[in-house]
């Protein structure tokens, strides 16, 4: 299967002449083995799936990793793909098990109310325009447990109780964490906007 990931990522299989659109029938594609059809899901979900990595990591390196070993995963899972509902999310659902999982292999999680130090890069940093990818920058200034369950509670639509039995919490913890996460964030967000103010005056 990691033959099969390399070929995809590779400049060795031409693309289709005209982007092929996430159907049924590309997924066919893949199981079959097609390597036109593996490059071009590969190209059609690695972005969307290296996002849902690098929201839970500040490591571009530990979130290209988890980009790799989730679509190891994909392609080694694409027959139980039962073809009922989206297979993007599908997919993404293998790629944020397979973050959850290797978090509790290799991290102890901390609920901690500090932010990271950095959040003083804002200072420096700060767009004129606030956007998605500072959204995604104020999250992971965050605190790791609260970043944890603010993307899976938010970003990923996990209930409280399912957040509790991924991560062996109580539902009390997690619906703690999640409140805690959003005041941060307005803390942050505040901040962002007064430095903005002053720039502007």
């Amino acid at each position: 299967m990691q033959t099969i990931l390399n070929n995809v990522i590779s400049k060795q299989t031409p693309l289709f002449q005209q982007s092929m659109a996430l159907t049924d029938e590309l997924v066919k594609k893949c199981i079959n083995n097609e390597p036109a059809a593996q490059k071009e899901l590969y190209k059609q979900l690695s972005g969307k799936l290296f996002a849902i990595c690098y929201r839970y990591t500040k490591n571009k390196a530990e979130a290209e990793d988890w980009l790799q070993e989730s679509f190891i995963k994909i392609f080694s899972n694409l027959k139980s793909f039962k073809f009922e509902g989206s297979f993007e999310g599908w997919a993404k659902r293998i790629a944020v098990n397979h973050i959850l999982s290797d978090f509790k292999k290799k991290k102890a999680l901390k609920f901690t109310d500090e932010l990271e130090e950095n959040t003083l890069t804002i200072e420096a940093e700060a767009p004129s325009n606030f956007g998605k990818e500072d959204l995604i920058r104020f999250i992971n200034l965050l605190p790791e447990g609260k970043k944890l369950i603010f993307n899976l509670y938010v970003i990923e639509g996990y209930s409280h109780k399912e957040i509790a039995e991924t991560l062996n919490i109580n539902e009390g913890t997690s619906r703690g964490q999640l409140a805690k996460a959003r005041e941060q964030l307005i803390e942050i967000h505040t901040k962002y906007n007064r430095i903005n103010a002053e720039q502007i005056s």
